[in-house]
């Protein structure tokens, strides 16, 4: 008995459904889908990954020695033995979040230091990096690790700087903005005027 039109337009989709070159092809698009699904996964998971990447420091290159010219004096405490400065040409703001600046000191006897360093904002810790010579050369510094700011006594340098000039809190001050960070060197204005 022959199939009505209606009977055989449906048997025709349903074997349709199982032509092997039409199922090669819903292979193929799931196959397509699930890669784009899992890239497109993947990338923003990348996006709003909350776990901190580990700190890197980036590769050091020393200034040139000091001049004199581009000395400022930095307040230390009212009992301060010698004075302090910062080589306002050398200060820069470091990628990985250290600030990095050439200090001079001159005590009452006439001697004088001049260090390379780095301050770490964040984790409250400052690194010598090299020693300047008289003859403008550097060496490098034998304690070169992180150390901890030291905020005692009378020539507290490390914590001057720290808490009077490049850092608020955890943070850079002045929102990370160089010039600025220059400027309240030069101008001797400390973060807090009322500290010590």
């Amino acid at each position: 008995m022959p199939l009505s039109p209606q009977s055989q337009q449906a048997k025709t989709s349903t074997f349709s459904l199982f032509n092997p070159r039409a199922l090669r092809r819903a292979v193929l698009a799931c196959s397509l889908l699930a890669a784009c699904a899992g890239a497109l996964a993947q990338s923003f998971d990348e996006e709003f990954d909350d776990e901190e990447k580990p700190w890197q420091e980036i590769a050091l290159h020393l200034p040139p020695a000091p001049q004199e010219q581009n000395l400022s004096e930095f307040y230390l405490s009212p009992r301060a033995t010698m004075k302090a400065y910062i080589d306002t040409s050398s200060v820069s703001i470091g990628a990985d979040q250290v600030v990095r600046y050439t200090v001079v000191t001159k005590t009452e006897g006439g001697a004088v230091n001049v260090m390379y360093e780095g301050m770490r904002c964040a984790t409250w810790e400052k690194k010598t990096y090299a020693f300047g010579h008289p003859d403008g050369k550097w060496s490098r510094s034998r304690r070169d690790k992180w150390q901890p700011i030291q905020d005692i006594g009378v020539n507290r340098i490390d914590g001057a700087l720290f808490r009077d000039y490049f850092c608020e809190g955890r943070s850079i001050a002045d929102n990370e903005n160089l010039k600025s960070l220059v400027n309240r060197i030069k101008t001797q204005t400390r973060i807090d005027p009322v500290r010590r």
